[in-house]
């Protein structure tokens, strides 16, 4: 059974060696942290309001593409 873990950061799921980074754009009401990850695709998670988050995974493509959406420049 999957339990889901809202209380996550992304720290928790990445580990240290990973540079996770925080933004606040117009596109989003959440504050939207990410993380590009070796080999491609990347990690975007909305940390809302009440401190839970929500997790994606990015394939490369999709990663590429909802940066672009959000308007986040790495």
């Amino acid at each position: 059974m999957f339990a889901s873990r809202a209380d996550l950061v992304p720290e928790d799921l990445l580990g240290p060696e990973i540079e996770v980074k925080t933004f606040h754009v117009p596109a989003a009401r959440d504050t939207v942290v990410v993380a590009s990850l070796v080999g491609g695709g990347g990690l975007i998670s909305y940390m809302r309001a009440d401190g839970s988050y929500l997790h994606t995974l990015n394939t490369t493509e999709g990663f590429e593409r909802k940066l672009i959406d959000l308007g986040i420049e790495l």
